[in-house]
């Protein structure tokens, strides 16, 4: 392998995850972000972003001299034979992406690129941003290629270095080979095509992973109707090859940092395009009526009939979209949160992520310290993320904490069985009610 000079502007999660494991390949990394609090905790080796593996990275990268972080990003591009933008692409007027943030960054960088070197989005971006970026360049000696990432949050590092696929696209397939190089070494499939491909491909598989969320949801529903178990349901479906059992399970909806804004940003592609995608709208509208829905059951369970729940307290057991994470964006949790404060609800949450960040969420809910101290005096807990160590909470002595034996397992995480011996009735999603007995 070639050792490469990389320059990464943008240390989010896929910046300083890309820098990091690049570095750890044997690459020379200069990171650059506009943050200065960021790259003074960065070069100190802290990390504040909940990962697996990656503030140990960091730290193997400073002390080996191979990774650095800077604030001036002309800097960190005048010497480097590849550049990485990964930078935020949030969801624009209309549900497009938001490329403010790469198209003032080519405009900064257009004139520091070594002759010959190569510009590379990693971030997710519609079709037709490398040429736009190409355009706003307007350097014919400096490539552009598209290089989508593929990482899921708590596996980000596994996922860099252990690839599915590695994904390069351009129209200079030289430049495309010479950012492949990049990972050589690595024992995934090479899929070498052009930018558009590349880009579409993005956000193809985030749309696919998104359908099948909302199908194991809409199955759960059906399951509901029958008496089936829908745990039973997708592992008899599972299995098949065909299908695969990844991504096939209920939960209280999909979201995270890139699945709600790529979809939508397909959604307007495909609209300004003219191309009709039924399937896409279908499995957007089935995400939010699957909440809409389950703040209906808490609502039935928890009130006379009237549909208000003001004064009720609810008690809330996860608020980050996913366990393993201390990521808010774009949380089921708080989406479902903010129907029930719609409804009057008072709401006390606890999550283990979130304990030390303490996140302003004053409008919304009451942080608490502990399980405990969130549940004590509820009506009903809902379990909205899958911590582990929520399956693992004294459910007996919660028992007595509660006003009301009625617990909401929205991700189908706990012991039905157990929490009947407690006392409490325990409604899960597609699963028969386990009622106190």
């Amino acid at each position: 392998m070639q050792i490469r000079r990389v320059a990464v502007v943008g240390t989010g999660y896929v910046g300083l995850t890309t820098g990091a494991c690049l570095a750890a390949l044997g690459h020379r990394v200069v990171c650059a972000d506009t943050d200065r609090h960021k790259v003074e905790r960065l070069r100190r080796g802290e990390v504040d972003i909940l990962e697996p593996r990656l503030p140990e990275l960091v730290r193997e990268g400073l002390d080996s001299g191979r990774l650095e972080f800077i604030r001036d990003t002309r800097a960190a591009v005048a010497a480097a034979d590849v550049v990485f933008l990964c930078l935020p692409t949030p969801m624009g007027v209309g549900g497009a992406a938001d490329l403010a943030a790469v198209e003032a960054v080519a405009d900064q960088i257009r004139d520091e690129l070594p002759h010959g070197s190569v510009v590379v989005n990693k971030s997710t971006v519609p079709v037709g941003t490398a040429a736009r970026v190409a355009a706003l360049l307007n350097r014919p000696d400096v490539a552009v290629v598209s290089n989508p990432e593929f990482l899921r949050e708590g596996y980000a590092v596994r996922d860099f270095l252990h690839p599915d696929r590695i994904v390069v696209g351009a129209a200079d397939q030289d430049a495309a080979r010479r950012v492949a190089g990049l990972y050589a070494g690595l024992d995934a499939p090479l899929v070498l095509t052009d930018a558009a491909g590349a880009e579409l491909a993005k956000y193809a598989a985030n749309f696919f992973l998104a359908m099948k969320l909302s199908f194991a949801n809409n199955l759960a529903t059906l399951c509901e109707h029958f008496g089936a178990d829908v745990d039973d349901v997708l592992a008899g479906i599972g299995h098949d090859p065909r299908i695969g059992s990844a991504f096939l399970r209920p939960g209280p909806g999909w979201g995270g940092s890139c699945l709600p804004k790529d979809t939508h940003a397909l959604l307007t592609i495909c609209q300004e395009s003219g191309v009709d995608f039924p399937l896409l709208g279908a499995t957007i509208e089935t995400n939010v009526e699957h909440q809409r829905r389950l703040v209906e059951r808490v609502v039935a369970g928890c009130t006379p009939g009237d549909g208000s729940l003001r004064g009720v307290r609810l008690a809330v057991l996860g608020l980050a979209f996913k366990a393993g994470t201390s990521d808010l964006r774009d949380s089921p949790a708080l989406a479902i949160a903010r129907l029930l404060k719609e409804r009057g609800a008072e709401l006390h949450a606890y999550d283990p992520a979130l304990s030390e960040t303490r996140p302003d969420l004053s409008d919304l809910l009451i942080l608490a310290d502990t399980p405990e101290e969130a549940l004590r005096g509820a009506r009903a807990c809902l379990v909205l993320t899958e911590w582990p160590e929520f399956r693992d909470l004294d459910w007996e002595h919660i028992a007595g904490l509660l006003a009301s034996p009625h617990v909401y397992d929205f991700r189908n995480l706990l012991d039905p069985d157990r929490l009947r011996r407690a006392g409490l009735t325990c409604e899960g999603i597609g699963r028969t009610l386990a009622m106190a007995g």
